[in-house]
């Protein structure tokens, strides 16, 4: 892929457009204004062999089996492991996020991270996907991938971490803001940290998984969000994705029955504006079709026999326990 670099100063609206394309700037890159482009992507990175590496690590391949959806305690075990290290590797490299640095160089972090911690990075390769960790910005709903473009003051951005260690993989990400943020974006992070713990807070055993879309798309709506609906959570434990599908939005057709011992993903995308998506060319980054901003919070959960527990929660993580303890987060101050 061809990398064209904006001028510092853009044409006017019917003036010939910076990129060489010959047709007006208004009817070309005008409209991208503001918006997210693709940066440079750097060489895939290595894992020391001596790291326990996922089946599709090498080759890139998907070889899915049917995995058990309610998981023995060994596994539940070890994937409680995981999640503490996914949901370590997470906030420090949230705590990193600063104006100036590249997308790319928090990939670079991540990927250290996980092997400081004797993990492999899930998302390298997987599908072929070329990093460790899955950067979105702004408008990007998710599946960035890290690159040269530097995050500027008053960007948001979702880190998505994911770990596979003790032959299991450990999945969560959080939405970060970079510098300082308008009240706007602020309230857009709140209002989805808040939709997934309402998502949480519906896990029971012997209830539908439509009652998790329910719950966040009933908070979504309290604050005029849209919900994007193309991506889902996930069934989770020695594959990084099992057949398990949760909806962020209520449709009766996911009609599973939640089970104590079963393992999936909470992680609602939630957006300014629609829940309509559009796919860059590079076929992994999700961006919203308006334009407008989106923030996502992810975390793998176990049902109990009386509820639920988050495995990537807890202290030290980035949002640990639900914000409606907090007294001062009861409810997000969401203004247009």
């Amino acid at each position: 892929m061809t990398i064209l670099t904006q001028p510092s100063i853009l044409p006017s609206a019917n003036d010939v457009c910076w990129c060489g394309s010959g047709r007006k700037y208004k009817r070309c890159h005008k409209p991208l204004e503001g918006r997210v482009q693709p940066g440079k992507v750097s060489p895939r990175r290595s894992v020391p062999a001596s790291i326990a590496r996922p089946p599709y690590a090498d080759t890139g391949e998907v070889v899915r089996w049917n995995e058990p959806a309610i998981k023995s305690p060994e596994i539940i075990t070890r994937m409680r492991h995981a999640g503490a290290v996914a949901a370590e590797v997470l906030r420090l490299a949230g705590e990193a996020v600063k104006p100036g640095m590249t997308t790319d160089e928090i990939d670079i972090y991540v990927h250290d991270l996980c092997i400081e911690r004797n993990s492999y990075p899930s998302p390298l390769n997987y599908m072929g996907y070329p990093k460790s960790v899955c950067t979105s910005v702004n408008e990007v709903i998710c599946h960035g991938i890290p690159d040269s473009r530097k995050l500027e003051e008053g960007d948001i951005v979702n880190l998505d971490v994911t770990c596979y260690i003790g032959g299991v993989h450990g999945d969560t990400n959080a939405t970060f803001a970079v510098g300082k943020i308008d009240a706007q974006n602020q309230a857009l992070i709140d209002a989805t940290e808040e939709c997934i713990w309402h998502g949480i807070e519906a896990v029971k055993p012997g209830r539908p998984l439509s009652d998790i879309g329910r719950a966040i798309e009933d908070h979504a709506n309290l604050h005029k969000l849209g919900v994007v609906r193309a991506f889902v959570g996930h069934g989770i434990g020695e594959q990084f994705h099992t057949d398990i599908q949760v909806l962020h939005y209520y449709d009766s057709r996911n009609s599973v029955v939640m089970r104590p011992g079963m393992t999936f993903t909470i992680e609602p995308m939630i957006t300014l504006g629609t829940w309509q998506h559009k796919m860059w060319d590079d076929e992994w980054t999700a961006v919203t079709a308006d334009g407008t901003r989106t923030a996502q919070f992810e975390h793998m959960v176990l049902v109990t026999e009386t509820g639920v527990d988050v495995l990537t929660g807890g202290p030290g993580a980035v949002s640990g326990k639900s914000p409606f303890t907090k007294p001062s987060s009861t409810k997000s101050s969401f203004t247009r």
